[in-house]
């Protein structure tokens, strides 16, 4: 795995939200994301009756995921396929206290629904936050260059 895929799925790790849609529509709705590097995969647990679920009925569909996390100098368009899933291996490994409020029945609950999002595209942004991002604005204005404070790459899965 090469330094920009390990730093994108630490990231992935650390901030773990997004607006998730599929391409269809285009109405990217808040989702907690939980990664998965080894499947390349980001996994969401929703709910019965969501827009997502009915869009995603009749099978997978072509789907984008934007982070934005400016504490942690974070921004992500992530691209990829969306698909409702049964595995209840990767529910039993990714349930957690914030699943469990939403859901009375636990993850026995009818109404809840584990969706996948296979990647196959990500473009991030990461960025210097904090002292580091000071210490460059500064140095950039002494020495009359640029501040070095973002990477900027695109990864293929």
């Amino acid at each position: 795995m090469s330094q920009e895929q390990q730093l994108f799925w630490r990231r992935m790790d650390e901030v773990n939200a997004g607006m998730l849609g599929t391409r269809d529509r285009l109405k990217l709705v808040p989702m907690s994301h939980y990664a998965a590097a080894h499947g390349l995969a980001l996994w969401f647990i929703t709910a019965q009756g969501t827009d997502l679920v009915a869009e995603l009925a009749d099978g997978p569909k072509p789907a984008i995921h934007v982070v934005g996390e400016d504490s942690e100098g974070l921004w992500a368009r992530i691209e990829g396929q969306l698909e409702l899933s049964d595995d209840r291996e990767k529910l039993d490994e990714i349930w957690n206290s914030t699943a469990s409020a939403w859901f009375e029945g636990g993850q026995e609950d009818p109404d809840l629904r584990l969706l996948k999002f296979s990647i196959t595209e990500a473009e991030i942004w990461n960025s210097t936050g904090g002292l580091g991002f000071l210490y460059q604005i500064a140095k950039a204005n002494l020495t009359g260059t640029k501040p070095d404070i973002a990477n900027h790459f695109l990864l293929r899965f």
